[in-house]
């Protein structure tokens, strides 16, 4: 799978989840928080650096800090296989948020 589909599936969750109200990013915020998470590990051990910890900075801006994380990855030049892996785990979670 390409960066620009792995692009295109991290769009299309942010546009699910955009206009969440707060009580919906608190009972189903955390899956996509540690979505994240596992995607700048993806990323810095793609590119040699060290793992952080992501902070959850609001939930509003869960989406942009996934989006910011999935840039960091691409720049990391991932193989085929670690796109594919990153695109059906998002499409997943897509699938179970309601």
């Amino acid at each position: 799978m390409s960066i620009e589909q792995l692009t295109r599936a991290v769009d299309l969750l942010a546009n699910q989840v955009g206009h969440w109200t707060p009580a919906r990013w608190r009972d189903q915020g955390e899956p996509l928080h540690k979505l994240i998470q596992r995607l700048a590990d993806q990323a810095a051990d793609l590119a040699g650096a060290p793992r952080r910890d992501v902070p959850r900075l609001s939930d509003l801006a869960l989406p942009d800090q996934l989006r910011v994380v999935v840039t960091e990855l691409a720049a990391a030049s991932p193989s085929a296989e670690v796109t594919t892996a990153a695109s059906e785990e998002i499409a997943a979670l897509r699938l179970t948020l309601t």
